[in-house]
C-alpha cells in the first residue's frame, strides 16, 4: 500500500490546424495577405474564430496574436476561447477531487478509472497536507488506509467464492469488485483523462486556485495553470502564482470571469 502527496498532470493531447483549408476560406473571402505570429494551433484558433466574427483579417491589430488575445481578455469576449481545446490526464489524485472536478460540467470532459473493473488491490491512497505534517494524524490515516485496504481484499475474495457459479468471468470480476469497492475511502487514488477548452480551463483555475478552495484542487489548478502557460503563453499568461504563507500556492488573473 502505497501514500502519495502530490498530483501529476500531463498534457497529452492538443489541437492541430489544417491550413490548406484555412487558406481556402482565405483565399475565397479575397483575404490574401493575413498571418499570425503563434505557432500554437489553440491560440491561432482562437484568433480565427475571433476575426470571423467581424471579418477584420485585413486589418490585423498590431502586436500579432498576443495583443489580440489580450484585448479579447480585456472585453470578455470569452466564447472564442472556447475554440482551443486541450486532453490532460490527471493521476495521483483522490476521488475526493474527482467529486468536486466533475462538477466543471460546461467546457470539459471525463474518462475515470472504473472501480467496477480494476483491482483496487494494488490501489494507492493521497493524504491531505495536512494529516500529513502532523505525526498523530498520520498515524491515524495510516491505519484507516489499512484496514479499509485489507477489508477490500477480504470482500473481493470472498465475493469471488460467494459468485464461482457466474460462469462469465468477466461479470464474476465485476460483480465482486463493484461489491468490495464499498469500503474504500475517498482518499483511493485515481486517474482521470480530462477533455476541456481554454474558456473552461480558466474559469476552473479561476475558482479552484484561489486560497479558499480545497487545498487538493487547488494544488492540481495550479500544476494546470502553470503547463498552459508554457503551452499557451497568450491564452493563459495572465496569472500569477503566488506562495501563500503555508508553502501552498494560488493562481490570480486581472481578467477574471472571461
Amino acid at each position: 500500500m502505497k501514500i502519495i502527496r502530490e498530483p501529476s498532470v500531463y498534457i497529452v493531447g492538443r489541437q492541430s490546424i489544417e491550413p490548406t483549408a484555412l487558406d481556402s476560406f482565405l483565399a475565397d473571402h479575397d483575404v490574401s495577405t493575413w498571418t499570425t505570429d503563434s505557432e500554437v494551433a489553440g491560440q491561432k484558433l482562437c484568433e480565427v474564430a475571433g476575426r470571423v466574427c467581424y471579418m477584420s483579417f485585413a486589418k490585423p491589430r498590431p502586436g500579432g496574436n498576443a495583443a489580440y488575445i489580450k484585448h479579447l481578455l480585456e472585453v470578455g469576449h470569452g466564447s472564442v476561447l472556447e475554440h482551443a481545446v486541450w486532453n490532460l490526464l490527471i493521476t495521483g489524485v483522490s476521488r475526493s477531487f474527482t467529486h468536486e472536478l466533475i462538477r466543471h460540467r460546461a467546457g470539459f470532459g471525463y474518462s475515470q478509472l472504473s472501480q467496477r473493473y480494476v483491482d483496487e488491490s494494488v490501489a494507492e491512497y493521497v493524504e491531505p497536507d495536512i494529516i500529513a505534517d502532523d505525526p498523530e494524524c498520520h498515524a491515524i490515516f495510516t491505519a484507516a488506509m489499512q484496514d479499509a485496504h485489507a477489508a477490500y481484499i477480504k470482500l473481493a475474495d470472498r465475493l469471488a467464492v460467494l459468485l464461482e457459479s457466474v460462469e462469465d468471468r468477466t461479470a464474476r470480476r465485476k460483480m465482486a469488485r463493484q461489491a468490495a469497492r464499498c469500503v474504500l475511502p475517498n482518499a483511493t487514488e485515481t486517474k482521470i483523462f480530462v477533455t476541456a477548452n481554454a474558456r473552461a480551463l480558466r474559469h476552473f483555475i479561476e475558482l479552484r486556485g484561489t486560497e479558499a478552495a480545497e487545498p487538493e484542487i487547488r494544488k492540481v489548478a495550479v500544476r494546470i495553470c502553470r503547463l498552459l502557460q508554457s503551452e499557451a503563453p497568450n491564452l493563459f499568461g495572465d496569472y500569477r502564482i503566488r506562495p501563500l504563507p503555508n508553502g501552498s500556492e494560488v493562481a490570480e488573473t486581472d481578467f477574471r470571469k472571461v
